[in-house]
């Protein structure tokens, strides 16, 4: 067994959250660590482009971003592990980290921001096409679609909400369902029929989303499959919108941090504060609702302050205003 690694914050994931809360907990000398996790940046990464993050008036990319933010906590003294976390001890001060690669760290504060995943549909031509006109985010992407046609997949909250939000840009909004009514609120129900951009493709899946990458490349349409006759349809789209759900990434963290059912971590009104004292939430792991850049670097810079005036309360008295 390796000797533990103590540290004042361990940050667990890194992505727009983790890397705001290692850039204020760096400043205040607390010298943090980030365990980056199997996908360093987060989501980001996988995102070409970004027009909606403040303070890049020609746009970025995702990967971009990331390495800007990146090198931002790393001038201030934040160190980077390159490792994935295996298995967490909350029960007792000081917490303990264990990471896949055998070290072994412990940590007064922790910050957990390991975001959430997207759930694909499985299709080899998707995940050659992401970023090229395939997108589980119509908020991040929908603008780049201005005037086109594009599709949805999925039939609950998320996805006609997106089918909704994308005919504030698209010509027309396919929305692909395998059942044959939506399980959506009713009044999105009602605001999905009632707009003439959109188009349901009742009892159909996505048997496969046509195009190629690259330059000049991209989706140009997708064949679906309806489940009760077996027919083929290929649909021309220029954009496909996977909304079938997320999945937040805190299957380590059950049985210790409580969480909603399904799955995201549960933090106090007003905080990142988890139930755990000193076990921070920060990003997608414990937003369901807005789930953008912008919004996760918000509250890994509430957790890192919360977390510095915990520690400070710890070691001097009361906490700093």
């Amino acid at each position: 067994m390796p000797e533990p690694k103590h540290h004042k914050i361990v940050i667990i994931g890194s992505g727009p959250a983790g890397f705001t809360a290692a850039i204020y907990a760096a400043r205040a000398n607390l010298k943090p660590i980030i365990i980056q996790g199997m996908q360093p940046g987060g989501q980001l990464t996988l995102t070409t482009e970004v027009d909606n993050f403040p303070g890049f008036e020609h746009g970025t990319t995702g990967p971009e971003l990331m390495q800007k933010m990146q090198a931002q906590a790393e001038r201030f003294g934040t160190e980077m592990v390159f490792d994935t976390v295996a298995s967490v001890d909350f029960s007792r001060r000081p917490f303990t980290i264990t990471c896949d690669g055998g070290d072994l760290f412990t940590a007064d504060a922790v910050i957990v921001c390991t975001g959430a995943s997207a759930r694909w549909l499985g299709l080899e031509s998707e995940k050659r096409l992401n970023g090229f006109g395939v997108s589980a985010c119509a908020t991040c992407d929908g603008f780049f679609f201005k005037g086109r046609k594009v599709a949805v997949v999925g039939g609950g909250d998320t996805a006609v909400e997106e089918a909704i939000f994308l005919t504030n840009f698209c010509s027309k909004v396919y929305l692909i369902h395998r059942r044959d009514a939506v399980r959506a609120e009713i009044i999105m129900q009602e605001k999905m029929f009632a707009n003439p951009k959109i188009e349901p493709v009742w009892n159909s899946v996505v048997d496969e989303i046509l195009g190629e990458p690259g330059q000049g490349g991209g989706v140009r349409g997708v064949r679906v499959k309806n489940v009760r006759t077996g027919a083929l349809q290929e649909i021309p789209v220029e954009g496909v919108f996977i909304a079938i759900g997320h999945k937040p990434n805190t299957d380590i963290f059950k049985g210790q941090l409580e969480m909603d059912e399904q799955g995201y971590l549960i933090t106090r009104p007003d905080s990142t504060a988890t139930n755990i004292p000193g076990v921070f939430a920060a990003g997608d792991v414990q937003d369901k609702v807005f789930r953008q850049a912008i919004t996760a670097a918000g509250t890994g810079c509430m957790a890192a302050l919360e977390a510095e005036r915990l520690l400070a309360s710890q070691e001097q008295g009361p906490a700093r205003k």
